[in-house]
């Protein structure tokens, strides 16, 4: 019975999702709905769309009073109806070795500008990501938090489950603790 709800749930936000997500255009997609308000930058998985990971950078406000926490383990990204969690550090640095790469090509496009234009109200944390180069001075964290006015921008690295260009895909992050408190953002490859 519960993997039918959550089967359910899945396929309920694969609907409901891409209405409310806005597309702002240069692989940028930004989304108010829920407790977690977020902007997606899909520059690099648009590059890279036929490499084994791929990177988004996402960054994460919330509305309201909320207090949010999340891990890793509570970032899915729903791809033709099947669910993908992202990899461990470990994993991803022992398989893929394009991260400094994929950062040179996200801060090339340069489009922080067009996010932060939706994601202005927040201040997010520095020098943290839950998937950090050593290069870059980066500190790993394995959990971000959002409140009030402070918000968190990373890395999300998924495992490329055959990506095409035309895709459409949905990135949820929900709160460690109350899963209720939960944000998606659909991004369309291109």
């Amino acid at each position: 019975m519960k993997i039918a709800i959550s089967l359910l749930a899945s396929l309920f936000l694969a609907v409901a999702a891409p209405a409310q997500t806005e597309d702002l255009g240069q692989g940028v997609f930004y989304s108010n709905q829920g407790a977690i308000v977020m902007a997606v930058d899909a520059v690099v998985a648009d590059m890279k769309i036929t490499k084994p990971y791929v990177m988004f950078v996402v960054y994460m406000g919330t509305e309201g009073n909320e207090n949010i926490s999340f891990t890793r383990d509570d970032v899915t990204l729903i791809y033709k109806g099947q669910e993908y969690k992202m990899p461990t550090v470990q994993e991803l640095n022992s398989v893929y070795h394009g991260q400094q790469n994929d950062w040179g090509l996200f801060e090339r496009a340069g489009k922080q500008s067009l996010i932060l234009s939706k994601m202005r109200f927040w201040t997010y944390q520095s020098g943290t990501d839950l998937f950090p180069l050593q290069s870059r001075g980066l500190l790993g964290v394995n959990q971000g938090s959002l409140a009030g006015t402070l918000g968190f921008r990373t890395s999300f690295y998924f495992k490329n489950p055959g990506f095409h260009k035309g895709d459409e895909l949905i990135i949820v992050v929900k709160d460690h603790n109350n899963p209720d408190l939960k944000g998606s953002c659909a991004v369309r490859l291109d």
